[in-house]
């Protein structure tokens, strides 16, 4: 059971460039928060859920859905970025980074959940804060040697901070700025505390990626953003920021590291900059026609994930689900894919082994349940990792399991 609330699931206005030229261009219906997994199966257990109004800004190809995450949601968070061993390698990676342009002034993380990348720069000898709301979450890092202050990001914070630590060199936020409703505020703090010139650092999926491989699954309630270069060009522009570099990566199915300085500094972007701006205007992100697109490829996603899966179920093979990340929670409800199919889902993190999906209320097991419940067939929700899931699973592979990877449209491997 499900109970409606917050009524306001549309937005007027977009939320980096202030433009009220928004497109509606997939509504998803109701669906609880991604990541509020249930504590039972029973359906009587009431979950909220809210509409989840895809909407995208034609003026500066921002994919976003207005904030309804209930207060204080992300206090006790079950996300954590430990359980992927890609992640490991890409935050050693952004660590490096963040020490280098410090040059031994502070680092502060915002959103540093278990700390992973802040320990790497622990090991090596950087200053380091992290700051997040998740209080559960918070002594996991600590053990990595990362002080954390536990709590939201905003000038109030921001001020706290410099009065105690001074400025911060370098200010880290990631896969945290997609999920942050008033982004002129969050810039408005880090203004505080990043040094005159200092360089605030953003990681986020890449909105052209995004379009391109019909990723509607990185959006929820939670995700309230799903970022263009051009939206955060707008954005930094508003409170006198630029953005003066840009990283490709293809972690999360592509994604950006984007490097802001204050305009007063007059620095030069790098040619890339540029470039990808010019990427995004010839994939049409401010264009009608491209988010039109885009939904009906989804829905033909949609419609050949469930004929696919129906004939695998027709012809007396069982399912499981593989990752029960808050994208393949998206998918589930959206889909309207649930016990009739899937038996089970497995997850590595055991945050979210025994307790249910929020909505479609699949027991999470431990990776080991492949091996015992031996199911034909694994739907890979956490597709963004699906080499290193493979991996993981060969032994399933070995012994003739197949996996079902839904996107960027479903196919059946091997």
């Amino acid at each position: 059971m499900t109970v409606h609330s917050k009524p306001s699931s549309t937005l007027s206005k977009c939320r980096t460039c202030g433009s009220e030229n928004l497109f509606l261009f997939l509504p998803m219906g109701a669906h609880p928060p991604a990541n509020m997994f249930a504590k039972t199966a029973d359906p009587a257990q009431k979950q909220p859920a809210f509409d989840l109004n895809t909407q995208a800004c034609l003026e500066c190809g921002l994919i976003q859905v207005a904030d309804q995450v209930p207060d204080a949601f992300f206090e006790d968070y079950l996300y954590v970025p430990s359980g992927a061993a890609t992640m490991h390698e890409h935050f050693a990676g952004l660590a490096a980074v963040a020490c280098e342009k410090a040059g031994g002034g502070l680092i502060v993380d915002v959103g540093c959940n278990d700390g992973l990348m802040l320990g790497h720069a622990v090991k090596a000898g950087a200053r380091v804060l992290g700051i997040d709301p998740a209080a559960n979450i918070a002594p996991l890092a600590r053990e990595r040697g990362v002080e954390v202050l536990t709590g939201y990001f905003n000038p109030e914070t921001a001020q706290t901070v410099r009065d105690e630590k001074g400025p911060a060199q370098v200010i880290t936020t990631t896969n945290t700025f997609n999920h942050i409703d008033d982004l002129h505020g969050f810039l408005d703090a880090v203004l505080i505390l990043l040094d005159d010139d200092g360089t605030f650092v953003i990681e986020v999926p890449w909105g052209k990626k995004i379009v391109e491989t019909n990723q509607f699954d990185n959006v929820y309630h939670e995700h309230m953003s799903e970022l263009s270069l051009l939206s955060i060009v707008r954005l930094g522009q508003s409170r006198g920021m630029d953005v003066v570099d840009v990283t490709k990566l293809p972690v999360h199915g592509g994604s950006m590291r984007v490097f802001m300085q204050r305009a007063s500094l007059g620095k030069t972007p790098a040619p890339i900059v540029a470039e990808m701006l010019e990427e995004e205007r010839a994939a049409g992100l401010t264009e009608r026609a491209t988010y039109e697109e885009f939904a009906r490829r989804v829905d033909e996603l949609g419609a050949k994930l469930k004929t696919m899966l129906a004939e695998i179920k027709a012809d007396g093979k069982t399912v499981a689900g593989y990752g029960a990340p808050a994208k393949g929670n998206t998918l589930l409800n959206y889909f309207g894919i649930g016990a009739e199919t899937l038996d089970f889902v497995v997850d590595k993190n055991p945050l979210k082994q025994g307790l249910f999906t929020p909505g479609t209320r699949l027991p999470i097991l431990s990776p080991e349940a492949v091996a015992e419940r031996a199911p034909d067939y694994l739907l890979v929700l956490a597709w963004n990792f699906f080499d290193e899931i493979r991996e993981q699973m060969s032994d399933f592979e070995a012994r003739g399991g197949k996996f079902i990877v839904p996107l960027p449209m479903p196919r059946i491997v091997p």
